[in-house]
């Protein structure tokens, strides 16, 4: 029996690093990372959105912090920044095979990191995204993104879906439907922060990714550094 890794898996919307106070702040944005102790996480809003669209956290200090190092990126929207479209996928001890991003339709530029990566030898294809607003963009960004989804590996989405509906009004449902079955697609409120009420952030397990313990990381800090509370899981990998 092939060993599978049990991984603690995050998302994180950090707003900027510009939190409830309105200080940007990028070393407490990593501090409320390193509570999470996370072995993978996708991160929203890491680059400021106008102008030269730099990255606003330090990364060297990330890594130091945390042991997270990004997925790199050879497409960037400009030199400074440090993901795609704001998205960052940060990881440790794994092996990365590939990664890529994409363009996603809709009103707004938005876009996603594919990423293909071996944890204790055991395959994992990761989803990182951020949807639009809009519920017609979200719709087709989704068409998109079930596109991604592997059929003959464990696939993770992970993200900023700006969703909250669930059943046939939900704009995910795309995800859910056809050959690419999503196995777990628990939700979890995170969103505001200070009082959460929404399911924005999902962390969806497809193709024998087993998803578990999906909770908001809900901390002191955690309520201040950001809009959106982070969200964690367990996720077991599938042979």
């Amino acid at each position: 029996m092939p060993h599978r890794p049990l991984l603690t898996v995050g998302s994180y919307n950090v707003h900027k690093a510009v939190g409830a106070d309105r200080r940007r702040d990028p070393h407490r944005t990593i501090a409320v990372i390193r509570e999470i102790g996370a072995d993978l996480m996708a991160l929203q809003e890491v680059d400021r959105r106008f102008g030269d669209r730099r990255g606003v956290l330090d990364l060297d200090a990330l890594r130091e912090a945390t042991g997270l190092q990004p997925v790199p990126l050879s497409d960037r929207l400009s030199d400074l920044a440090h993901g795609w479209h704001g998205n960052l996928l940060v990881f440790r001890n794994a092996e990365l095979e590939d990664a890529r991003v994409i363009d996603l339709p809709g009103f707004e530029p938005r876009g996603a990191i594919v990423a293909d990566l071996r944890f204790a030898g055991q395959p994992l294809r990761v989803i990182a995204a951020h949807l639009g607003l809009l519920k017609g963009s979200r719709l087709s960004q989704a068409h998109r993104l079930a596109e991604e989804i592997a059929p003959d590996r464990p696939t993770l989405m992970m993200g900023d879906l700006n969703e909250w509906r669930q059943g046939p009004g939900c704009s995910l449902m795309p995800l859910k439907t056809g050959l690419r079955a999503v196995t777990s697609a628990q939700t979890v409120a995170s969103f505001p922060a200070g009082r959460p009420m929404l399911p924005l952030d999902r962390i969806i397990g497809c193709t024998r990714a087993e998803i578990s313990e999906l909770s908001p990381h809900d901390s002191p800090l955690a309520r201040l550094a950001s809009d959106h509370l982070p969200i964690r899981a367990r996720l077991r990998l599938a042979p």
